[in-house]
């Protein structure tokens, strides 16, 4: 059997989930996604029998190998970038978590109009201010927001982000809480955004303290990751 003490992590993850919510004091529902990035159909097959029918990918092309050889219903999430020119594969997803620039933002409206459905979307926040990670900042979301209103092809159904692995506990509050409030920023701005995507292995108590309503694991639940 692949992954024998899943059902144990995943009761000690949302013992955990349950102790920060009431710490944090927001009283939001989280929803656990499972990450199985470079971990085979197996994960994402042993991930919904184990109660988590989340399930996120990093890359579109992994995804759909693995949609391609698992036979039960989990809900597939996009949580890494997305090019462009493979907008079509988001109808194979239930949530894009990386919507990371305008471009792509006008990419994805035009598919959500052409299937006749909106693509159901969260916009990235790059909070931290490393290059290396993608998405708006701050000075950038409110003209984003306003702009993103009046895109018919998207609804905008909350706010992603991701803290420096280096962070401290302090720091990764501050993260998280300017997430919370650039949610906020884009519910004032008409859109539904009920959803704070934050929070990984590492860090997700705390996100879920500042209100966290999705949080993305991996290694907490499946152990390392192949190189």
């Amino acid at each position: 059997m692949a992954f024998p003490d899943l059902a144990e992590r995943v009761a000690d993850v949302r013992a955990r989930i349950a102790a920060a919510v009431a710490r944090g004091g927001h009283g939001q529902q989280v929803t656990i996604v499972a990450v199985t990035k470079t971990h085979g159909a197996d994960a994402a097959r042993a991930a919904y029998e184990a109660g988590l029918h989340d399930v996120g990918e990093n890359k579109v092309q992994e995804a759909l190998r693995k949609m391609a050889a698992v036979d039960v219903p989990v809900r597939w999430h996009l949580i890494g970038h997305l090019q462009r020119n493979k907008v079509k594969a988001l109808e194979q997803f239930v949530l894009l978590h990386s919507l990371d620039s305008g471009r792509l933002a006008d990419a994805v409206c035009a598919f959500g109009l052409e299937r006749g459905r909106a693509v159901d979307a969260l916009v990235e926040l790059n909070l931290s201010g490393e290059d290396s990670k993608g998405g708006y900042t701050l000075s950038e979301l409110l003209p984003e927001g306003e702009r993103l209103a009046s895109l018919a092809g998207i609804r905008v159904r909350g706010v992603m982000t991701m803290a420096s692995f280096s962070a401290t506990e302090s720091q990764l509050h501050r993260v998280f809480a300017e997430a919370r409030e650039a949610r906020e920023e884009l519910i004032a701005a008409g859109h539904p955004a009920e959803e704070l995507s934050m929070g990984m292995s590492n860090d997700y108590e705390i996100a879920v303290e500042e209100g966290a309503t999705l949080v993305r694991l991996g290694t907490i639940l499946f152990g390392a990751r192949d190189k």
